[in-house]
This record gives structure tokens, C-alpha cells and sequence, in this order.
């Protein structure tokens, strides 16, 4: 069974790529070493990880699989990775995934938007991107609040249903961010079975 380390900006990046490796990777030893404080407090704790893994230290060994999704933030998923990637020491890792949800991760919510009428109960489309911090955080909500449901998490706590469900081809080829976690997780799961 692989051990995989995630590393996540906050609770709704936590419970959708929970959600998926689960699905991807079927059993695996998965631990969620960050998902409170943001964009920033999850690279200083990336980088005091990495250092505690490489010491050996407060009983932390190295994943098979290192896992990092902090969101875009409208600068753009490839300069968004770049900027992680500098801070990753290889040898903290069997294997890293980086992923940036593009602009953020309640976009990816509706990466599949036959699941999500089916699951949520009502037809909502993202429509295109926008830059603004709090624009899909709250299209999530209303959209969950217009199907006659309480958003008790603001939607995100409809992950794991929308996650199993979804279509990941599908998916991938309409949030090309999510994409990129798909296939570097899939691809990891086809070496690890070797």
C-alpha cells in the first residue's frame, strides 16, 4: 500500500483530492499534513515538512507519493506550479504531484456538469473563468442552497459524492488543472502496481 502525503491549501482542497486518490489509488496510507491557512502558510509548512522528513525527525518518513495542491489564484496554473516546484526537495519524496486549481478548487466542483445536476440537483455551469477571489466559493453555495440543500460547509461537503461519480476524463478535459492531478496520480497508481 503507498503512503501519500497532501499537502492542501484548506478543507475544500482536502475533501475533493482526498476524495480522488481514494478513487485513483483505491487503498493507500494517505496523510493530510496541511489544509488550514492559505496559499502561503502551506508552502512555509511544505518547507518545514520536507526539512522534518529529511531529518527523520517527529516520527516523519518519505512518502511514496507527495501530493501539493494550492490554488492558481489567477496568476495562471503553470506559474503557479513553477513557483511550488522551486521549493520541493526531491529527496523529501518518492514521487511529487503538483496541482493548481485554476482560478480555484470550488471550480473543479463542477468539472463534470452531469454529475453535479444529478448529485446536487441542479444544472449550474461555471461559465468562464474568472479572477474574482470569492466568485466560485459562492456560485458553489448558491447553487447547493438552490437545490433545496443547506451548504452546512458551503457545498465542498458534496466532494467525495461528486468525485466518485464524476467522469475523469471528462473532467480533466474541462478543468485542465484537475486534469494534470488526474494523470500524474494515474500514472503514479500504473508504477506503483509494477
Amino acid at each position: 500500500m503507498p503512503s501519500v502525503d497532501l499537502f492542501a491549501e484548506d478543507q475544500a482542497h482536502e475533501l475533493f483530492v482526498s476524495a480522488l486518490l481514494r478513487r485513483i489509488l483505491g487503498r493507500a496510507d494517505l496523510h493530510v499534513r496541511s489544509a488550514v491557512g492559505g496559499h502561503g502558510r502551506a508552502l512555509t509548512e511544505l518547507k518545514t515538512y520536507q526539512r522534518l522528513v529529511l531529518r527523520g525527525a517527529a516520527g516523519l518518513v518519505r512518502p511514496d507519493l507527495l501530493i501539493v495542491i494550492i490554488d492558481a489564484n489567477c496568476q495562471g496554473p503553470v506559474k503557479a506550479k513553477n513557483a511550488i516546484q522551486r521549493e520541493i526537495v526531491a529527496e523529501a519524496a518518492g514521487e511529487t504531484v503538483i496541482a493548481c486549481p485554476d482560478p480555484h478548487i470550488e471550480r473543479w466542483f463542477f468539472a463534470d456538469p452531469e454529475v453535479f445536476a444529478r448529485i446536487i440537483g441542479v444544472d449550474q455551469q461555471p461559465g468562464r473563468r474568472k479572477c474574482e477571489r470569492s466568485w466560485y466559493k459562492a456560485l458553489l453555495k448558491e447553487a447547493v442552497r438552490r437545490a433545496g440543500h443547506f451548504p452546512t460547509m458551503g457545498g465542498v461537503e458534496f466532494a467525495e459524492e461528486l468525485v466518485w461519480e464524476m467522469d475523469l476524463h471528462r473532467a480533466g478535459r474541462n478543468e485542465p488543472s484537475l486534469g494534470t492531478l488526474i494523470d500524474g496520480v494515474s500514472a503514479f497508481a500504473t508504477r506503483a502496481q509494477r
